[in-house]
């Protein structure tokens, strides 16, 4: 009989390890990226073999530099994602969910987790961002990370440490300037976004590309609102209370009203 109960057991296991990576391939081939044909520059480096040295060596800098300015936004650094960087959308498309886009992050169950760029993420704003999704997703696991979190406060941190839409600034500077980008994509608020609208990944990216910045800019409008009322320390006190089992709303509300 218990050998019967391990049998099913085990048999269950192996079939939902195989049904992950039949609904999430990308997953597979980031695991597998060191038996493929790229180079690794170090353990967790990896770059297309159609990529030339100057740029093996020009991403190196610009993670380093994306790196500092993760180290600087959390007060330290967690994250350790393996970086994988392609060549073209092909080879994009592999790795992560779409062909289109210049990076995108990806955690699992187990903890693993990597950045996969592509050529147009190459630079400094994207890697940090990407960097920031690992960050809280490492400090959170992944469970906590996609069930507790909504999609807005997740998009909305990493644009703290990505600077291609508002500049670096005091958070309340920040809160108002995504506030102008808001209205400029809504042509003055004539569309708005709810939170709860673009609280879950497929509320926050379905929809045309207007609709998606439009989901971007309310996050990044709405964190740095509650960091210029919470504080910067306000960060690390949230994750601790989440990684303790309170409700995300809960905490969130409290330490705005709190300071």
């Amino acid at each position: 009989m218990l050998k019967r109960y391990l049998f099913w057991i085990i048999g269950g296991l192996a079939a939902g390890l195989i049904s992950y990576f039949v609904l999430f391939p990308q997953v597979w081939h980031c695991q597998s990226v060191g038996f493929s044909d790229f180079k690794a520059l170090n353990t967790h480096f990896y770059v297309s073999p159609k990529s030339s040295p100057k740029h093996h060596q020009y991403a190196q800098k610009v993670v380093a530099e994306a790196e500092k300015r993760i180290h600087s936004f959390w007060g330290d650094r967690q994250g350790k994602p393996t970086i994988i960087v392609c060549y073209d959308p092909q080879e994009y498309a592999k790795y992560c969910h779409s062909d289109e886009g210049a990076g995108c992050s990806i955690g699992t169950p187990w903890g693993a987790s990597y950045v996969v760029l592509n050529l147009d993420g190459i630079n400094t704003d994207v890697i940090a961002h990407e960097m920031c999704h690992d960050e809280l997703f490492t400090r959170l696991g992944w469970w906590k990370t996609t069930q507790q979190i909504p999609q807005w406060f997740n998009e909305g941190l990493a644009l703290m440490v990505d600077y291609r839409f508002v500049e670096n600034k005091p958070p309340a500077q920040r809160y108002l300037d995504y506030k102008d980008e808001c209205d400029y994509i809504s042509s003055g608020g004539q569309v708005t976004l709810a939170l709860t609208e673009i609280s879950s990944m497929r509320g926050f990216f379905t929809g045309p590309e207007g609709r998606v910045m439009l989901a971007y800019m309310t996050s990044g409008m709405e964190v740095s609102r509650w960091l210029a009322a919470a504080g910067q320390p306000a960060i690390p006190v949230l994750i601790k209370h989440l990684r303790e089992g309170r409700d995300f709303q809960d905490v969130y509300q409290q330490l705005e009203a709190h300071k």
